[in-house]
């Protein structure tokens, strides 16, 4: 499914690419970038969303271990962990980048149940960072973290180094690389900006 993913990204505008320097976004952390992922879209689109939601549960599979709770990260790895949870019928928590600072000042929202399995879903990976410290709350909390599933990845070395550093497990449904074979093939980016992209990728 990995393709028709990368596919439904595109159509839906969820991912937009601009390969000229000039014209590069800038992410939250002051990266400049030649890709946006804005994966908060695919809640609008009912058959994007179902196609993402069994991609899960096929990522699920290929681990081999059956999962006890569904976690979704705050915010956007939410929406996607309640409709994985309802065709598991597995019980889900979400996960804050902190703890309230008000009311019981709690992270993690839902049971929290000592020794059981968990999966936790996000939108997306880009160094890895803040579905790291997701993982790392629920093992904190006594869940038994299986690895992190999220819908895309930019590819950056760094999201590698850093969940092999936190010895966490991570897959995605979709990639760079993906999206990139999917542009050349349908002739929609020429060859020097395919490449354009790749030396970004890789210079991160």
């Amino acid at each position: 499914m990995n393709h028709e993913v990368a596919k439904d990204l595109l159509s839906i505008k969820a991912v937009q690419i601009h390969p000229e320097p000039e014209n590069y976004f800038t992410w939250t952390s002051g990266i400049k970038s030649p890709i946006y992922c804005d994966n908060r879209l695919t809640m609008s689109y009912p058959k994007v969303r179902e196609r993402i939601t069994q991609a899960f549960i096929q990522k699920i599979k290929e681990w081999g271990v059956q999962p006890d709770v569904i976690a979704g990260c705050a915010t956007a790895g939410i929406p996607h962990a309640a409709w994985l949870s309802k065709e598991l019928d597995l019980p889900m928590i979400y996960i804050r980048s902190e703890a309230k600072k008000h009311g019981k000042g709690n992270q993690i929202e839902g049971e929290v149940q000592k020794g059981k399995k968990v999966v936790v879903i996000e939108d997306l990976i880009s160094t890895g960072g803040s579905s790291i410290d997701a993982a790392m709350a629920a093992k904190e909390s006594g869940f038994e973290v299986i690895g992190v599933l999220a819908i895309f990845t930019y590819g950056l070395e760094k999201a590698n180094q850093n969940f092999a550093d936190a010895k966490l497990d991570f897959d995605t449904i979709t990639t760079f690389d993906h999206l990139l074979e999917i542009l050349e093939t349908e002739n929609k980016f020429e060859q020097k900006d395919v490449q354009s992209l790749l030396t970004w990728r890789d210079s991160m």
